[in-house]
């Protein structure tokens, strides 16, 4: 997501939480549109309380890709006060910056499962946004609880569990593209993930 459309939700954050009532019309269409996944829709819908839900569908949306922000304002059909109130904010801002693509990895790598050592390097470098890779992975809620529950002590080793069970859960899906994808998909640049597997070319297997 572009940093103006992170700032405009950050700004507007508690006026949004009071006015939207997500599950309806908003949360389906962004699982339709694959902006969310089934797990953070469950996560959401698990809230107690409209606001509380909208809240976290906020906190959500800005690691949700390129495509999270135009489809949020495709959702608010149903508040078309509130898209022209976000829309107006941002032409007040000016144009955001320019989104670059990420760098085309061979095939031959996209194709196939990223190794423990990759993961172990990649698990080092999430920092605290591990669990919304996970999320975006398609592990659930629980899986994420699990892993941080059995490595309370090192969020790294909590991260590294979760990848290696999404890559045994997987299968065949479980490749480096869908890692570099997910990677773009929660805000994190791929170019973490190629650094990754360029110096991994370099070391005895």
């Amino acid at each position: 997501m572009d940093r103006a459309h992170r700032a405009v939700l950050r700004r507007f954050r508690l006026e949004l939480s009071g006015q939207l009532l997500v599950s309806d019309s908003i949360v389906p269409l962004l699982f339709q549109e694959e902006v969310l996944t089934e797990a953070q829709v469950e996560d959401i819908e698990s809230r107690s309380t409209e606001r509380q839900k909208a809240l976290r569908l906020l906190d959500l949306l800005p690691g949700r890709g390129p495509r999270a922000f135009p489809v949020f304002l495709r959702a608010l059909d149903d508040f078309s006060w509130v898209r022209d109130r976000l829309l107006e904010e941002l032409r007040e801002a000016g144009p955001g910056p320019e989104v670059t693509e990420p760098q085309r990895l061979p095939e031959a790598v996209l194709r196939r499962a990223p190794s423990d050592r990759e993961l172990s390097r990649l698990a080092a470098r999430l920092g605290a946004r591990w669990e919304e890779l996970l999320l975006e992975l398609g592990l659930s809620t629980a899986d994420v609880f699990r892993c941080r529950a059995d490595h309370a002590l090192s969020s790294q080793a909590a991260a590294l569990a979760g990848l290696i069970r999404w890559r045994r859960s997987g299968g065949r899906n479980a490749t480096v593209q869908r890692l570099q994808e997910s990677l773009q998909a929660v805000d994190l640049h791929p170019s973490v993930l190629e650094d990754i597997l360029t110096s991994d070319l370099l070391l005895p297997a």
